[in-house]
């Protein structure tokens, strides 16, 4: 699996997981439960996981959709 999205938004993560859904790309959400532990104000980032395999196809339909990764270049 490979980093693709990091950002504290969860509309972000659940808008990027619909578009590559819609690609036939499987993609994983981690860090979703951190919520419990920061009391829901928002300051640990969620990470949208992809095979490596699916990478790059993913990576440009966020490009295509202007959605930033949140990742370092």
């Amino acid at each position: 699996m490979k980093e693709l999205l990091r950002t504290t938004d969860p509309t972000i993560i659940a808008f990027a997981s619909a578009l590559l859904q819609g690609e036939d790309i499987d993609c994983f959400p981690l860090d979703v439960n951190m919520s419990v532990l920061e009391g829901g104000i928002g300051i640990f980032p969620r990470r949208l996981m992809v095979h490596d395999d699916d990478h790059t196809a993913a990576a440009r339909v966020l490009r295509d959709n202007d959605i930033p990764t949140g990742l370092p270049k």
